[in-house]
């Protein structure tokens, strides 16, 4: 069994909060509950933790948006994905905790970074060759099994596409449920989802699926940049830590 600090647990049950709204559209947030979850615990053991909570997730915002989903994206892109999986899958087994705190941290980083690009460049036109679906798709891949942080990855692809809205959000909701899935095998191979770290997801559940209905009626409310401000900020500087150790 896991053991928290009432602190940790203060900030588990927030992270789990987290997951749940961004699963309903405010997709800056999802790196923030990454970094809080390695900040309170091992950052390895982090991603196990992590990824049940992302696939609770998932499965409601799926079930929410399936129909907008745009299947020829998903199969352009998942066969690299899932080799950006197996990359990430023997990358995760060799190294230690100090050097996966620094290689979350920087992929934070590079992911905060490239969300800012995406917001300065996503409103001009571009053209894209045969190599762009498959990049994506093995850096998200990677970036997933490693930190579980490909958000902004997806986002920059569809946005690339020119998805409307409501295939924007179904097709990335499609997508990261087939992919977390995916990588849930992977994990439990690396022992990084066991018993204990699957009894804490139950016990955050509850949390996830009041996030997504939360975030539901606040993405209509409040305006979303204001959020990815707050989340890219605070991603930053949990990023910092990570690479100060």
């Amino acid at each position: 069994m896991i053991t928290l600090e009432p602190w940790q647990w203060g900030l588990a049950f927030f992270a789990a909060l987290i997951v749940g709204i961004s699963k309903s559209g405010i997709g800056g947030l999802g790196m923030l509950a990454v970094v809080i979850f390695a900040q309170i615990m091992p950052a390895k053991q982090a991603t196990g933790v992590v990824l049940p909570l992302l696939c609770f997730g998932d499965i409601i915002a799926a079930s929410v948006y399936w129909r907008h989903a745009k299947w020829i994206h998903l199969r352009r892109l998942f066969p690299w994905t899932a080799a950006g999986v197996v990359i990430g899958y023997f990358a995760l087994d060799v190294i230690n905790e100090r050097q996966a705190r620094l290689l979350i941290g920087s992929i934070v980083f590079g992911l905060v970074l490239m969300h800012l690009l995406r917001r300065r460049f996503s409103g001009h036109e571009s053209e894209h060759g045969a190599w762009f679906a498959p990049t994506i798709g093995v850096l998200a891949g990677f970036t997933t099994l490693v930190a579980n942080a490909a958000g902004p990855l997806m986002a920059i692809y569809m946005l690339a596409m020119r998805l409307p809205k409501m295939d924007f959000v179904g097709t990335g909701a499609v997508f990261f449920l087939i992919l977390n899935l995916f990588k849930v095998p992977f994990m439990v191979h690396l022992g990084l989802i066991n018993a204990s770290t699957f009894t804490l997801n139950l016990t955050l559940a509850p949390v996830v699926i009041a996030g997504a209905w939360f975030g539901r009626k606040l993405v209509l409310k409040i305006d979303q940049r204001t959020f990815e401000n707050i989340a890219l900020g605070l991603s930053l500087i949990a990023g910092a830590k990570l690479l100060a150790g």
